[in-house]
């Protein structure tokens, strides 16, 4: 199925490990031109390197979402490379859950600031650059839990209810300007914040990965993987998808109780 995605401009934050990364060589593999940030420059220039041998074209920045000038140099670096934008991904963020009584007020503040106001502000500096180009898509990634929240699960399934709402009222208000706007929500899928819990746990990432799978319970009986979450999203932000906005779906192989 060709996606229509050559020569499309796409931003990706958080695009510089696991989901985000393979985001960003589908969608370069597709032809589109990516723009995406992260704050780790070496991870960045990996991503790139991986990324190049698709049809398309990457641009690195380094930016963290957290700092609002930071997010608009990272708009402005698209723009002046290539002179629109037809797409976003609001990927950056990290899993945060525990304790209600444990966390404190910065906890819940760091969390709001790196998954929903990042993506409020991102979302405002890229939405004009949409209607001039006519249209286009925003992803958010998102979690099953800002529609499942179970106990230990805050700050971060509250963060992620919050973007879940700005899916929906973004694609009220900006579908008539052409602008889809939907929602992926995460289950447990592979990525480089588990191997890293693995090397802190020191125990084997297969052996986490079949640990968490366990308890889980996911019907499918596995974890997610990475490029599940990059062709989804990249079928969304496609032609493909036209006629699809205002929707938020399970990547989890079943493990949400919610549809």
């Amino acid at each position: 199925m060709d996606l229509q995605l050559s020569q499309r401009v796409v931003l990706v934050t958080g695009g510089s490990d696991g989901l985000g990364a393979a985001l960003v060589r589908t969608l370069a593999a597709e032809g589109a031109r990516v723009a995406f940030c992260g704050r780790d420059e070496t991870r960045l220039r990996a991503v790139a390197v991986q990324a190049a041998d698709g049809p398309g074209e990457v641009l690195p920045i380094v930016a963290d979402v957290r700092d609002p000038a930071a997010l608009s140099r990272f708009v402005a670096a698209a723009t002046n490379r290539w002179g629109a934008v037809h797409a976003l991904v609001n990927n950056a963020g990290a899993s945060s859950a525990g304790p209600f009584e444990q966390h404190t007020d910065e906890v819940w503040q760091a969390d709001l600031d790196l998954k929903l106001h990042a993506a409020i502000r991102a979302s405002r500096l890229v939405l004009p650059l949409l209607r001039e180009a006519g249209g286009g898509a925003i992803v958010n990634s998102l979690a099953v839990a800002a529609r499942a929240p179970g106990a230990g699960s805050m700050p971060s399934s509250v963060t992620r209810a919050a973007g879940l709402a700005l899916t929906k009222a973004l694609s009220k208000e900006f579908g008539p300007a052409g602008v889809r706007v939907n929602a992926v929500l995460v289950g447990l899928v592979r990525s480089g914040q588990w191997e890293r819990a693995a090397a802190a746990q020191g125990i084997p990432v297969e052996q986490l990965y079949e640990q968490q799978g366990a308890a889980a319970g996911i019907p499918l009986g596995r974890f997610g993987a990475a490029q599940d979450f990059a062709d989804l999203v990249a079928f969304l932000l496609s032609a493909r998808a036209g006629y699809i906005t205002g929707a938020a779906i399970n990547l989890d192989g079943g493990l949400s109780p919610v549809a």
